[in-house]
């Protein structure tokens, strides 16, 4: 009977390793875009290996009532990412292929979501 709760510890802390050992999904590259600086000129910004299967809402432009929304991104990553009009990857989309070519400054965004294509 005392062996069962020595086992249990052990089975235990081998699948928290396991767990806290997987990595993270992130796409591998840059993605940029631009912003408006408080001086009013544009102003590029990049993510570098963004995280990948979960929503990003670009923290310069994540108040819609406060910024004017991001423009022209370019998806320079080895994932595909849906970009949204609004914050928390809502509204309006646009899906940007991996390594793509940079979009149009037309092309405005608040949130990304990138994943692996079929």
């Amino acid at each position: 009977m005392r062996l069962l709760h020595p086992l249990a510890a052990v089975c235990g802390a081998l699948a928290l390793t396991a767990v806290l050992a997987t990595p993270a999904q992130a796409a591998t590259g840059t993605f940029g875009y631009q912003v408006i600086g408080l001086d009013g000129q544009p102003l590029s910004v990049s993510l570098s290996d963004p995280a990948s299967g979960e929503c990003i809402t670009l923290p310069e432009v994540a108040d819609p009532d406060a910024s004017s929304p991001a423009f022209a991104p370019h998806n320079d990553t080895d994932e595909f990412a849906i970009v949204f009009t609004e914050p928390d990857c809502s509204g309006d989309t646009w899906t940007l292929r991996p390594h793509g070519r940079p979009a149009s400054d037309r092309l405005q965004l608040r949130s990304v979501f990138f994943y692996r294509g079929q």
